[in-house]
């Protein structure tokens, strides 16, 4: 099977002691390849050099909205400098978070826009995150224009994910959609079209339901795509297939193997 986990934060500190036995683990369930999006400036030399560990890991740079106290005016022109320099198939991780309290939606949004902006001069795909905040996102992208991306770990209705389409967005799916209880997730995934969906483990977080509580990691996305492959009464290697190449065109990633 060839699988392309879309979004897996392989540089986080939970990944420490095994990084390269993740990385090994993955392969051999089949996911060949996989995009590291980041969080905040101070973590990209982080990210960089868990990026260098092995083929088939490919970076993104980006300012995630719940990092906001990490997250400095300045680091808009930095995310330029490193775009420049680094060559990384993404922006991102970025977008806006209205379900944790606290955080300034205005600034959430000057530095959302503000790489929306990058990534569209760059000509570069966008990772967003939109919790509870798919509508505002949706209108962001419009607004700045010119975009193309993923909304990961989609959580709308299937109205909204309609308009993203309609801009040229894919969502990602990953291990909510294995739980029974996720009926939205599962009725949307069951009929949708595939050239809009990518898969996701958004490694070390939302694990699937054979593991709730534990660490997830890369290798579980073979779980995710079966699931959504069940869900659909298709082949898994049909819809690995296909997210596949979806993501490879989305993000200019090598063929397979890389």
């Amino acid at each position: 099977m060839d699988l392309v986990d879309s979004h897996c934060h392989l540089d986080a500190t939970e990944f420490d002691a095994d990084r390269g036995k993740v990385v090994e683990r993955a392969r051999a369930a089949g996911v060949r390849a996989q995009v590291l999006p980041a969080t905040h400036a101070d973590e990209w030399p982080a990210l960089r050099e868990a990026a260098s560990l092995a083929p088939g890991l490919h970076a993104a740079y980006g300012l995630h909205p719940t990092f906001l106290e990490h997250h400095r005016n300045t680091h808009l022109a930095l995310l330029e400098e490193w775009i420049e320099r680094e060559r990384p198939v993404a922006v991102g991780e970025c977008g806006l978070d209205l379900f944790v309290e606290g955080l300034d939606a205005d600034a959430q949004s000057r530095f959302f826009e503000g790489q929306l902006r990058i990534a569209r001069d760059h000509g570069l795909p966008v990772i967003v995150h939109a919790r509870r905040a798919v509508d505002q996102v949706t209108a962001a992208i419009r607004r700045i224009g010119g975009l193309r991306g993923v909304v990961h770990s989609f959580s709308g209705s299937r109205q909204q994910a309609e308009k993203l389409w309609e801009l040229g967005f894919m969502i990602g799916l990953g291990g909510p959609v294995t739980y029974e209880r996720a009926n939205r997730l599962r009725t949307l995934v069951a009929d949708m079209p595939l050239e809009h969906l990518l898969l996701e483990t958004d490694a070390p977080d939302q694990p699937d339901s054979g593991i709730r509580g534990e660490r997830n990691e890369p290798a579980r996305l073979r779980v995710v795509c079966e699931t959504i492959a069940q869900l659909r009464g298709a082949a898994a290697s049909e819809v690995a297939a296909a997210t596949s190449a979806n993501a490879r065109r989305l993000f200019t990633l090598p063929s397979r193997g890389g």
